[in-house]
């Protein structure tokens, strides 16, 4: 029976592109997710839609169907004034506010003089990539966690410190 969209599901997985193991929980905490709801790449969603509790498969995923394909127009110099203050080196992520109020993830390419090269695409974008996946639990979503989009083991007790209770977004 096919995953249904709203479902939560709990996965254990590996993921490497091609020349090295780039993430893995395989013996740690397993991913949860909503599915249906684009809260893991789409590539590996469509993969696992017809798997069922236990079942483990190899998957490849498309860049396309991942992290996209690689932008060469997403490279852009800014003055190295913006990074005072942080001690900048070639490959390093950093992560700042994009013009619509989201995180916005960069890599340092190349340090000038004057200016820096960053790189806006994700780190795994043109690459496509190789699960080892497996379904650890399959369980129909609460009315809140529906409602909230987060399945209630992603949920915290303390949002943000504050104590005002779970599904902030912390």
């Amino acid at each position: 029976m096919a995953i249904e969209t709203n479902q939560i599901v709990s996965i254990e997985y590996e993921v490497s592109d091609g020349e090295k193991v780039v993430d893995s929980n395989i013996g740690g905490e397993p991913l949860v997710f909503m599915f249906g709801k684009g809260q893991i790449i789409p590539g590996l969603e469509n993969a696992i839609a017809d798997m069922t509790i236990g079942q483990k498969a190899e998957v490849t995923v498309k860049a396309k169907d991942a992290y996209g394909e690689y932008n060469s127009e997403a490279i852009q110099e800014v003055p190295k004034d913006q990074f005072s203050g942080i001690d900048i080196e070639e490959g390093m992520t950093l992560y700042g506010q994009g013009e619509d109020g989201g995180t916005v993830q960069v890599t340092v390419k190349e340090i000038g003089a004057e200016s820096v090269i960053i790189d806006f695409n994700h780190p795994l974008a043109g690459k496509d990539l190789a699960f080892v996946v497996s379904i650890n639990n399959i369980r129909e979503a609460s009315a809140d966690e529906i409602m909230s989009g987060i399945p209630v083991e992603n949920q915290h007790d303390d949002c943000c410190g504050t104590g005002g209770g779970t599904g902030c977004g912390c």
